[in-house]
């Protein structure tokens, strides 16, 4: 093992070799980095993790009411699990990740943020597919509850609403299966999703045809492997009263 770099793990997984490894940068200072990669491509990295925070602050701060119930789609290195967990007025969350590696990461401690998820009552993990979860609402997210609403459901899963994970998530961005998933949120709930990229007016356009109102954030964020600030966004959308 080097002192500059170490892979913690590396299994097969339904889309292919997932690591987790661990690195250190002298030039960025005395503290370690993690990093998750699927195959040769990088899905997430511990230096970088400021929109993934604010795609539970922004989400959230439109949220009204207390003893929250919250969905979070897509656990990779937990910073917006974490992030939710610091609003004081959720009760439950629900972290659903398709991967069975990475959740174990977590409940191993593998990685930074377990002990904080593992430590809080409030925290669940679901194993499942988001996206089969979000468009079969009878059932639902919650395996022990059919059928359940939440007061948010945050997601961070795609690279953007055109660039996925996974060839077969396209077929989520739709007026269709959107609605089904809103279907799973409380009157004036939130439904707020990460993206890499800008926003993108067709998808803002998407929303509007399931949600009451829709906004875009971009968050930025300092890259110091380009010298410059770089941007993500986040879509926060709230459902209607009915």
């Amino acid at each position: 093992m080097s002192l500059l770099f170490e892979e913690i793990d590396s299994q097969a997984s339904p889309l292919g070799e997932i690591s987790l490894r661990r690195r250190r940068i002298p030039a960025l200072g005395d503290r370690d980095i993690y990093e998750v990669k699927l195959g040769e491509e990088f899905l997430m990295s511990s230096m970088f993790v400021e929109a993934e925070e604010a795609l539970s602050t922004l989400g959230l701060a439109q949220v009204q009411g207390d003893r929250l119930e919250v969905v979070v789609g897509g656990l990779g290195l937990g910073y917006t699990a974490v992030a939710a967990l610091k609003d004081e007025r959720i009760s439950e969350l629900l972290v659903v990740e398709a991967l069975e590696t990475v959740i174990g990461w977590h409940k191993g401690e593998l990685v930074p943020l377990g002990k904080t998820l593992n430590a809080d009552s409030r925290n669940r993990y679901v194993h499942g597919s988001f996206f089969d979860l979000a468009t079969a609402p009878a059932t639902g997210f919650d395996p022990d509850r059919a059928g359940k609403q939440f007061d948010a459901i945050l997601l961070d899963i795609d690279h953007s609403p055109t660039e996925y994970l996974n060839a077969s998530n396209a077929s989520f961005y739709t007026t269709e299966n959107l609605a089904l998933m809103a279907q799973q949120l409380k009157p004036n709930g939130v439904f707020a999703m990460w993206s890499q990229n800008l926003p993108e007016e067709h998808f803002e356009a998407l929303l509007k045809t399931v949600f009451e109102t829709v906004e875009s954030h971009v968050v930025s964020f300092y890259n110091p492997f380009q010298s410059e600030e770089s941007t993500n966004s986040v879509y926060v959308c709230v459902k209607g009263e009915e």
